[in-house]
């Protein structure tokens, strides 16, 4: 299995070492880069599978160069966690609302840092580099790719994560606050409503070659993936 590929982009270099010590003890590959106009290189020549960035920079914000990469459609799905002093809730908000999958205050713990980077890697696929198949569905991470009886299916980002976080736990049924918590994260302010926006969403890409039944309904409870035939009542 490939290592996950981190891009830490933050300017004080014995803050920019201490993380990629610490990452690179965890398992990770990592790239190093002390400014916006750095890391959109590296990015664009060595894409990484998620992005560590810093919210103060020499050149730019931090927070401009989340929503820059945000913008473009070939970077659109690519995870940032944004690294920051600020504290104020109003600076979350920001942070989330201009693309950040996740925001860690500093001062963080190697531990916590780790963890918070697991899981949005898992939230977006990366964790998982084999194929997933599920009946028709065939799943590959590693190129972020759909296939059905073979043949690719575009699925917009978030469709993708929502797919690939039910393949990767079938038969288990979950509420609409799960999902958000392990598709969308935790410090994402949004409404339970959006889990069953995107369940449409989703269910409508799959429609035609059939594979919409693999998403169920479980009233009163959530939602549960399964290959199975669904059962009666």
């Amino acid at each position: 299995m490939k290592h996950p590929r981190i891009l830490i982009v933050e300017d004080e270099a014995p803050v920019r070492q201490m993380i990629a010590f610490n990452l690179h003890r965890a398992g990770f590959a990592i790239d190093e880069a002390d400014s916006c106009a750095a890391a959109r290189t590296l990015v664009a020549n060595n894409r990484p599978d998620l992005l560590l960035v810093d919210w103060m920079l020499p050149d730019s914000s931090g927070l401009e160069l989340t929503r820059s990469l945000k913008r473009d459609d070939s970077y659109k799905d690519l995870p940032i966690i944004m690294l920051t002093a600020r504290a104020e809730e109003q600076s979350k908000i920001l942070g989330l609302d201009g693309g950040a999958d996740d925001y860690v205050t500093k001062p963080f713990s190697a531990r916590e840092l780790v963890a918070r980077i697991n899981a949005v890697l898992r939230r977006s696929g990366v964790g998982v580099s084999e194929p997933i198949v599920a009946g028709i569905l065939e799943l590959k991470p590693d190129e972020h790719r759909l296939l059905i009886s073979g043949k690719e299916l575009p699925l917009g980002p978030t469709e993708y994560k929502l797919l690939s976080f039910f393949m990767q736990h079938p038969e288990r049924v979950y509420s609409r606050e799960q999902i958000l918590d392990n598709v969308w994260g935790r410090n994402v302010y949004i409404e339970e409503r959006t889990v069953d926006v995107h369940i449409q969403r989703l269910r409508k890409a799959l429609h035609d070659s059939g594979a919409e039944r693999y998403v169920q309904t479980v009233r009163g409870a959530g939602y549960r993936f399964s290959a199975e035939p669904e059962q009666a009542g």
